[in-house]
């Protein structure tokens, strides 16, 4: 009895190895697919009809690219902590031709700078161009602190309940927000500062492999020695 439940110990221990290397595999693969989007030229942000199949395995960090007219009286701020302090993320409608809204994340502003009158720069009017990755919508808030619209507390950038908050219609708005990458020329000092979009992906595969083999390897050789001590106290 007491041989079976090892042997079934050691044969979980490994298989959860196994499921761990199948992982890491999955993983490097991942990296390697976004690596090359953010890399790879922009394309058009997708359009309405193929809303229905974006998700996060094919299209986050994306690079794409969209022309429209931003609607500043809409813009939003999103509590940010970034590599240039805490502050806000300045989202802001873009409203395309085709009748479509996309939010776009235009980048950070320091607290000092919420106000577009002490950012340094005035508001791009007119027709824009703008290319970015493809961040995918952040509903609910972020740990332990819900987006509150009523209030206009922001913590996440959660596309559904902005746009309900500033009146664009569902269904018109793209399920999606995009990075702005940041402009070049944009004179230092400046706001917001676009292009600090962190890709980051967990990876402790391996380390959880190494983990369940070593727990097998460790079974397997406490029973052996279990076993050896026995049958030398039995001579």
């Amino acid at each position: 009895m007491l041989l079976a439940g090892v042997a079934v110990g050691i044969a979980g221990f490994v298989l959860l190895g196994n499921w761990q290397v199948q992982r890491l595999a999955w993983k490097r693969d991942l990296i390697a697919r976004v690596d090359a989007r953010i890399h790879a030229p922009p394309v058009a942000a997708p359009a309405p009809a193929e809303w229905p199949a974006i998700d996060r395995t094919r299209h986050e960090y994306l690079r794409v690219q969209a022309d429209g007219r931003y609607l500043h009286d809409k813009e939003a701020l999103v509590q940010a902590s970034t590599a240039l302090g805490a502050g806000y993320w300045v989202l802001t409608p873009l409203a395309t031709a085709d009748g479509r809204w996309i939010w776009i994340n235009r980048g950070f502003v320091p607290t000092e700078a919420r106000d577009p009158a002490r950012r340094g720069q005035p508001a791009p009017e007119g027709i824009v161009h703008v290319q970015g990755l493809l961040r995918l919508s952040e509903p609910g808030g972020a740990f332990l602190r819900d987006n509150d619209p009523a209030a206009q507390r922001w913590h996440s950038r959660d596309v559904a309940a902005l746009s309900a908050a500033h009146g664009l219609p569902a269904g018109s708005v793209a399920p999606y927000f995009i990075d702005a990458q940041a402009e070049p020329g944009t004179p230092a000092g400046t706001w917001p500062a676009a292009g600090l979009t962190v890709v980051r992906f967990s990876n402790s595969h391996l380390v959880y492999a190494i983990t369940w083999y070593g727990l097998a390897a460790l079974l397997l050789g406490a029973t052996v020695y279990l076993l050896r001590s026995e049958r030398r106290h039995g001579q």
